[in-house]
C-alpha cells in the first residue's frame, strides 16, 4: 500500500509541472482535537481531474476518553469526472497504522472509497435555475477494537455508507441543499457497546460538521442554504444536522461560514461549527479554516 501511494504521489508531482494546479490548506481547531490539511487538485483536461491530500490529527481528550496517543495520519486520492449527463466523483482514503501501547487493543488502520454520483435533473440558463440529485456509496474497513456486550473483540470491522441528496438553486443568488445518510455493518451491529476505530465517519458522507465522529453511526439528516454573489465570487451558508448512533448519545450540528476571495487566485472559506448532544451535554465548538490557491 505505501508503495502505490508513493508511486500516486511521483506521479502527481510530475504531471503538476506540466499544469495549473489548485491547491488547499485546511487548519481546525477545536477542545478535541487539532487537525491539518493539505492537498492539490490536477485538471486533466475539460472533464477530468485528480488530487492527492494528506492529513493529520492529534487527539487533545485522555486516552482513557479513547484519544489516540499518536497523531493520526491518512492519505486521499480524489478523483472527478464530468460526463455530459453526471458527474462522478470517487475518493479512495488510506489511514496509516496507529500503534497501540495496550496489549489488549490491536494496532488500528483503515482504508477505504467514498464514491457519489451526480445527475442534472433541470438546468436552466435563462432563468438561472438548476436542479441536481446525487446518490453516494461508501466503503470502509478497520482494524478496529470493538466492545461486545463484556468482551474486548479485535476484528477488522467493515462498514457501508448510503446517501440521497437533492440541491437546488434558485436565480443564481440561493443554493438549497439537503441529504440523509444511512450506514450499514455487514460484520454486524446488535451487539456492539463501544467501538475503538481510527477513521473519521465524515470521510464516508459529508454530513454539514467538521467534527471528527469516530463512533458507528445509524444515521444522519442533513440540511444546507447558501447565499451567492457571483460577481464578488462570495457566499454565506448555514448548515445544520441530526445524527443518531449506535455507541455515541444523538446530537445536533449547526454550522455558519463565510467564503471569499482575497486575491484574483486565492479564496478563503471561514467557518464556525457547534455541536452538542440532544440531553445539551457534551457542547464542542470547531473553528474551520481554509485557503485555496491556484498556481
Amino acid at each position: 500500500m505505501k508503495k502505490i501511494l508513493l508511486f500516486c504521489l511521483l506521479s502527481f508531482a510530475a504531471l503538476s509541472a506540466q499544469a495549473a494546479v489548485d491547491a488547499s490548506a485546511t487548519y481546525m481547531y477545536s477542545s478535541d482535537y487539532n487537525q491539518v490539511r493539505a492537498g492539490a487538485v490536477l485538471p486533466l483536461g475539460l472533464n477530468a481531474a485528480v488530487g492527492l491530500e494528506g492529513r493529520y490529527v492529534e487527539d487533545k481528550f485522555s486516552e482513557e476518553e479513547g484519544a489516540f496517543q499518536d497523531p493520526v495520519y491518512s492519505v486521499y486520492l480524489p478523483i472527478h469526472l464530468d460526463l455530459d449527463l453526471v458527474k462522478i466523483n470517487l475518493i479512495p482514503f488510506y489511514y496509516f497504522k496507529n500503534k497501540s501501547d495496550n496489549p489488549l487493543l490491536q494496532d488500528t488502520s483503515a482504508y477505504g472509497i467514498s464514491t457519489q454520483l451526480v445527475m442534472n435533473l433541470r438546468q436552466d440558463e435563462v432563468e438561472e435555475l438548476y436542479t441536481q440529485a446525487y446518490i453516494g456509496v461508501s466503503y470502509a474497513r478497520q482494524k478496529a477494537t470493538l466492545y461486545r456486550e463484556d468482551t474486548l473483540s479485535n476484528e477488522n470491522y467493515t462498514q457501508m455508507a448510503y446517501t440521497l441528496g437533492l440541491r437546488q438553486n434558485f436565480f443564481g443568488a440561493f443554493t438549497f441543499h439537503v441529504a440523509g445518510t444511512a450506514y450499514q455493518y455487514p460484520n454486524g451491529i446488535s451487539d456492539v457497546k463501544d467501538f475503538r476505530g481510527i477513521m473519521d465517519q465524515n470521510d464516508l458522507a459529508f454530513t454539514q460538521s467538521y467534527d471528527i465522529s469516530r463512533a458507528l453511526g445509524k444515521y444522519v439528516l442533513s440540511t444546507r442554504i447558501t447565499r451567492v454573489w457571483p460577481q464578488k465570487r462570495s457566499t454565506l451558508y448555514a448548515g445544520y444536522h441530526y445524527a443518531e448512533f449506535y455507541t455515541a448519545d444523538p446530537q445536533h450540528s449547526i454550522l455558519v461560514g463565510n467564503s471569499f476571495f482575497v486575491a484574483a487566485n486565492a479564496s478563503l472559506d471561514v467557518a464556525y461549527n457547534h455541536l452538542q448532544n440532544t440531553d445539551g451535554n457534551n457542547k464542542r465548538d470547531i473553528l474551520f479554516v481554509n485557503l485555496n490557491f491556484a498556481f
